[in-house]
């Protein structure tokens, strides 16, 4: 797989593929909306970088530029992107329930070897794992049944106070805080309500079976949660 300044097409496709739906969704500090912005916080690169790859991309036809020259993926490119994604979440899954890898560190892991597995080592892992349904962080394996599940998601920053929700998925473009949410407990599965908020203050609080936990709005951000 040829690379452009350390990261893959796949990995652009795969960064694309998350900006184009609202669960999951990074949201960086700068509150840009140009695309090449956001997917240059997300990678860590240069906006000129990735400029440069976001032309490529477009020039392969895996995607196209919309009015305000954000990048849109093709029929082509969406394929790809979901076959990257789902590729990622299996080797996640391989690596936390054969390699004895914590599920925050399945993560970093897999990003390394996605290109080290060919589709046809990837469904013979996914066979031996029995099928499946979601990845260590809560994201379905399948994109289909992502997408589907997005609309009775919120972040657990816009749930209201005082209702009861379940945490379903964690987001994992940082990967310090994916570690911090596993050490406080906020995993997926975990019953959770929001108890406090101090706007001001940019953080709010929230009760789980073992005691209350202060998060901050970027936190918050990251944890999808369903209403009970």
């Amino acid at each position: 797989m040829a690379q452009t300044h350390g990261h893959s097409v796949d990995e652009y496709l795969e960064t694309i593929y998350f900006l184009a739906f609202p669960i999951g969704e990074y949201r960086p500090a700068t509150g840009s909306t140009a695309i090449a912005s956001r997917v240059a916080e997300m990678l860590g690169v240069s906006r000129a970088s990735a400029g440069e790859m976001l032309k490529r991309l477009e020039a392969d036809g895996l995607v196209e530029r919309g009015d305000q020259k954000e990048a849109i993926l093709t029929e082509a490119g969406a394929e790809r992107a979901k076959r990257v994604v789902r590729k990622h979440r299996i080797i996640e899954r391989f690596l936390t329930d054969f390699m004895g890898y914590t599920a925050a560190e399945s993560h970093v892991h897999a990003d390394e070897l996605g290109d080290t597995f060919t589709d046809e080592m990837i469904e013979r892992i996914n066979e031996r794992l029995g099928h499946p349904d979601r990845c260590p962080h809560g994201w379905p394996v399948e994109p289909e049944m992502e997408q589907a599940e997005n609309a009775v998601l919120v972040s657990l920053a816009e749930l209201e106070r005082g209702t009861d929700a379940e945490i379903v998925r964690l987001a994992e473009h940082d990967g310090d805080l994916l570690h911090w949410f596993y050490d406080q407990g906020l995993v997926p599965g975990t019953r959770v309500s929001v108890t406090g908020a101090q706007p001001a203050a940019g953080q709010l609080t929230v009760a789980v079976s073992s005691g209350e936990r202060a998060l901050s709005e970027k936190a918050a951000d990251s944890v999808y949660v369903r209403a009970a």
